[in-house]
């Protein structure tokens, strides 16, 4: 306890929302691709009839029920926390945040509990068209979860469409749309929804490529590899323009965010630079050894070599959100883009030389970047959520005013506790992903018969891949 003896309830509260919603965020990062991914493999299946599709969705499947079990019982832990740590901000904000997040429950949790069992357990007891219907329900209810999810968090950064009430309360305006619908809604959406797609094409990328590294004719591993190098090659420069007009989005609503990533404190009248590294000095108001592009910030942000860029000088002293976090945190983001470009068109050279299977230093890289789109989520996380400080709901409700009023070492207590159980708990659920994946796609299911149906229910698609050919 002693080392959290300096710290007030305010930051302790903030410290363990953190932690908790990073190891959370993790896991709906990949289900959500992973799930897409799974949906895809059966459809091939369907349509093909290739058994090594079929053999991927069941190696595939089992990573993505630890998965998903994981991100169900870490997302609950964030429920309570509004109730406990947060109830201000719970009291104040509830009767927009609150219908939101029951839309999440009564749209994509029902639908992806009702046809969870049938995907995890029903592939050889009921016909392959149910089968793929419940993968595809799963599917889809992810992405509606991430839909109301990011809806609300974007109404918090953008917040529009509520009215305040005589006590304080934000209250739905006329029309839900335009808080549903928010300004920054359809960008943070679209930005995320593609990181988990990306997070998740280099999990299976690297799992493929270490498979490679021992046995090249694999024929799982060089399906999934090649999968995966597909959409890094094709989805890694669609997030980067995406990436942009998310940040030209934010620059017109959250300014003082988008100075805090490009380190400006001082404004630019004449076209800003383009800081690349440097080292945030907040006590000077400067960026010390700054290794910058002269007016590229302003060629990026204003498409103007010479266009005026405001800086912090331009906001109170006490609404700058933390620079150096920020600052860090969106070039660790970008940085980590571009490299997933990078594998991206190297695997398009290796494709076009016919030498995807045999470049053993590209099978290298991808294995190196397997945690890429993992640490690309969080630092995208820690830019926007520290970026919209010192708000909770940006401009109108301060962080400082939605923490309950709770003693530090009641805090500090179940920050503790939960950084032991989630280290010993999540820490083992991944270690028993990793064995999976440590083990090779097997050439082969174990076979079924080929005539009649398995049972009552229908017929099995694992006929299919008996022998490990349709």
């Amino acid at each position: 306890m002693q080392m959290f003896g300096s710290f007030d309830a305010l930051f302790l509260a903030r410290a363990q929302f953190a932690f908790t919603v990073s190891f959370h965020f993790i896991f709906p990062a990949f289900s959500i691709g992973l799930a897409s991914y799974l949906m895809v493999l059966e459809g091939l299946w369907l349509k093909t009839g290739k058994g090594v599709y079929a053999n991927l969705y069941r190696y595939w499947l089992k990573i993505f029920a630890i998965t998903f079990g994981m991100g169900v019982v870490s997302g609950i832990v964030l429920s309570y926390q509004f109730g406990t740590n947060w109830s201000v901000f719970s009291d104040k904000a509830g009767p927009i945040i609150g219908p939101l997040m029951a839309y999440e429950v009564l749209t994509a949790f029902f639908l992806e509990a009702g046809f969870l069992g049938v995907m995890l357990f029903g592939i050889n007891k009921v016909g392959p068209k149910l089968h793929f219907t419940a993968t595809c329900a799963v599917a889809v209810g992810t992405l509606i979860s991430a839909f109301w999810i990011l809806s609300a968090n974007s109404w918090m950064q953008t917040p529009t469409g509520h009215e305040i009430a005589a006590n304080g309360q934000f209250v739905p305006g006329p029309s839900w749309w335009a808080i549903v619908f928010n300004p920054s809604f359809p960008y943070r959406l679209v930005h995320t929804v593609i990181a988990a797609f990306l997070t998740t094409a280099f999990v299976v990328g690297a799992v493929g490529a270490w498979h490679l590294l021992r046995d090249r004719a694999n024929p799982g591993a060089r399906k999934m590899f090649s999968m995966a190098m597909w959409m890094a090659a094709l989805v890694a420069p669609v997030q980067i323009f995406a990436g942009d007009m998310h940040g030209l989005n934010t620059l017109e609503h959250q300014p003082a965010k988008v100075m805090a990533m490009e380190g400006h404190y001082q404004s630019h009248p004449d076209g800003a630079p383009l800081i690349l590294l440097g080292i945030p000095n907040s006590a000077q108001q400067r960026v010390d050894y700054a290794l910058e592009i002269p007016k590229a910030s302003s060629l990026i942000l204003k498409h103007d070599l010479n266009a005026p860029l405001a800086g912090l000088d331009t906001v109170p002293e006490d609404e700058h959100p933390p620079v150096g976090v920020v600052f860090w945190a969106f070039r660790i983001m970008v940085g980590l883009g571009f490299a997933m470009l990078g594998i991206g068109l190297w695997s398009l050279l290796a494709r076009a030389r016919r030498r995807l299977y045999d470049w053993r230093w590209l099978h290298r890289a991808a294995v190196v970047m397997g945690p890429s789109g993992f640490v690309a989520v969080i630092a995208g996380w820690v830019t926007t959520e520290v970026g919209r400080q010192p708000w909770t709901v940006y401009g109108q409700l301060r962080t400082a005013q939605s923490v309950a009023p709770l003693d530090a070492p009641a805090v500090a207590t179940s920050l503790i506790a939960f950084i032991i159980v989630y280290f010993a708990v999540f820490g083992a659920g991944t270690l028993y992903i990793l064995k999976l994946m440590g083990k090779p796609p097997e050439p082969h299911e174990d076979a079924v018969p080929t005539r009649g149906p398995v049972r009552t229910a229908g017929i099995t698609p694992a006929p299919a891949i008996e022998g490990g050919k349709p």
